[in-house]
C-alpha cells in the first residue's frame, strides 16, 4: 500500500502506467481509487494514472470529523488532492474524475487553474451540489448500520449489472447472467465503503447540501474553461440529467455525452468502454 502525505493527513494511492502524461482520478463519495482498476488495463501507455484516496477513504487516514463536518468539505478535499500533487511533484496534470470527485475537481481547477489541462468527467457531481433532504440522510444511516444495506445501495450505482427487480428495496441484489465475475470485486469495493469515516457518511451529504443551497460555486461556472468531456448514463438515478445539462451549457469548454444503456459508473459497468473514452480524450494531449 502507497501512501503520500497531504497536509495533515496521509492518503492512499495507487499509479497505473508510467507513461509521460500525468492524469489525476479522484474517485466519488463512498468509493475509491480502486473503482478504475478495471478500466486501468485498457489505458494507453503514454498515461501514467494516479489514483488517491479522499481523507476517510480507501487506505487513507480517517480523522474525526468536526461537529459542522468542515473537515470533510468539498474545498478540504480539494485541498487535499492539491497538497497530495505537490508531495508526488506532480506539477501539472489532466483530471479524470467520478460522480462526487466531479465538484471536487471543480474547486482544484479554480484554486489553481493553470496547473491542471483536460478533465473527463464521468457522472459527475456537479457545481450546483445536490439537495440531500431527511429520507437521504437516513439512507446512509441504514447504510452505515447494515452491510446488505450497504451492499444494495451501491449496487444501484452500477444498476445495469445487476437484475432490475433485485433493485427493489428489500431485495438482495443479483448480477445478470455474465456480470457474475465481477462478484470478488463487488465485495471488495462493498467492503471499503461499509469502513469509510464517519466524517464520509454523513459530512459528504451535508456538505454537498451546502454547495447546492449556496450557489457559491454554481454560480463561477462560467470560470471553469478547462475543457471538459462530460459522460452520463441513461440510467444513472443518482446524478440528475437536468444538472449535467447545465454544467454543460453554462461552462465554456464543456461537451456532454449521454451513454445508453449505462448506470452511474461506467468504470465498473462497462470498464472497457469508460477506457476507450479515456484514452481517446487525455491520451496523446502534452501537459
Amino acid at each position: 500500500m502507497k501512501r503520500v502525505k497531504a497536509g495533515d493527513v496521509s492518503l492512499g494511492y495507487r499509479e497505473w502506467g508510467d507513461g509521460p502524461i500525468p492524469v489525476l482520478f479522484i474517485h466519488g463519495n463512498l468509493a475509491s481509487k480502486d473503482w478504475i482498476e478495471l478500466s486501468a488495463r485498457w489505458f494507453p501507455r503514454d498515461l501514467r494514472v494516479v489514483g488517491i484516496d479522499w481523507r476517510g477513504c480507501g487506505d487513507s487516514d480517517r480523522p474525526a470529523a468536526d461537529k459542522d463536518y468542515a473537515n470533510y468539505s468539498m474545498q478540504q478535499h480539494a485541498d487535499d488532492m492539491l497538497a497530495a500533487l505537490d508531495t508526488l511533484g506532480i506539477a501539472r496534470c489532466h483530471l479524470a474524475t467520478h460522480s462526487t470527485g466531479g465538484i471536487i475537481a471543480s474547486r482544484m481547477m479554480l484554486a489553481q487553474p493553470e496547473r491542471f489541462g483536460r478533465c473527463l468527467a464521468l457522472d459527475p457531481v456537479t457545481p450546483l451540489g445536490l439537495k440531500f433532504d431527511e429520507r437521504g440522510i437516513a439512507v446512509f444511516r441504514a447504510m452505515q448500520a447494515s452491510k446488505d444495506v450497504t451492499r444494495a445501495g451501491m449496487a444501484t450505482a452500477a444498476a445495469s449489472l445487476f437484475l432490475a427487480d433485485s433493485l427493489t428495496p428489500g431485495s438482495m441484489p443479483t448480477f445478470k447472467k455474465g456480470a457474475a465475475e465481477l462478484q470478488a470485486f463487488f465485495d471488495r469495493i462493498i467492503d471499503q465503503t461499509y469502513s469509510v469515516a464517519e466524517g464520509i457518511w454523513f459530512g459528504t451529504p451535508h456538505n454537498l447540501n451546502i454547495e447546492y443551497t449556496s450557489r457559491e460555486l454554481a454560480e463561477r461556472m462560467s470560470s471553469l474553461t478547462h475543457e471538459h468531456l462530460v459522460l452520463w448514463g441513461e440510467m444513472d438515478g443518482w446524478i440528475p440529467a437536468a444538472d449535467v445539462k447545465q454544467m454543460a451549457a453554462d461552462m465554456p469548454n464543456c461537451r456532454l455525452v449521454t451513454v445508453p444503456g449505462i448506470g452511474h459508473s461506467m468504470n465498473l459497468e462497462e470498464p472497457a468502454l469508460y477506457a476507450g473514452y479515456f484514452g481517446a480524450f487525455l491520451s496523446g494531449i502534452e501537459i
